[in-house]
């Protein structure tokens, strides 16, 4: 592929508009890598089903470590109306550590941060853990 050839080292698979399930993004995976064997791949994953999660977890099964991700959920896509944002960061951290999984990002800082985002934009964030009052003991790792 061409953006490979011009150097890029990692190509990143985009689910926009959140519709994504594991089973479809396994032979989107598997489609990509029998075209660019070996070229580390990431995945930009939108939670507008609630799909990203279980998509994260199917896309490590396959391999893949790099994850785009948004803090608190914020974001959308402007071409598909109704699309949610990414993957919550804090979501996607409670995730890994839950199961095992190190990220080198400490929970409550996490969390911390992602309060004073809502505080500023004046609304709650679309992430789950943002309406869990104990969600920063849980996020730690």
């Amino acid at each position: 592929m061409r953006l490979v050839d011009l150097g890029a080292r990692v190509v990143h698979l985009a689910d926009t508009i959140g519709a994504a399930n594991p089973a479809r993004l396994a032979s989107t995976v598997d489609a990509v890598r029998g075209r660019l064997p070996g070229q580390p791949l990431g995945l930009h994953l939108h939670n507008t089903y609630g799909m990203a999660p279980a998509n994260v977890m199917r896309a490590i099964e396959l391999g893949v470590t790099r994850f785009d991700a948004a803090l608190g959920g914020i974001g959308g896509c402007p071409f598909a109306p109704g699309a949610s944002g990414n993957i919550a960061t804090d979501d996607l951290v409670h995730l890994l550590h839950r199961e095992g999984m190190g990220t080198g990002i400490d929970g409550t800082k996490l969390a911390a941060v992602r309060d004073e985002l809502a505080a500023l934009l004046e609304h709650r964030l679309p992430s789950a853990l943002a309406s869990v009052p104990a969600a920063p003991a849980v996020l730690r790792r």
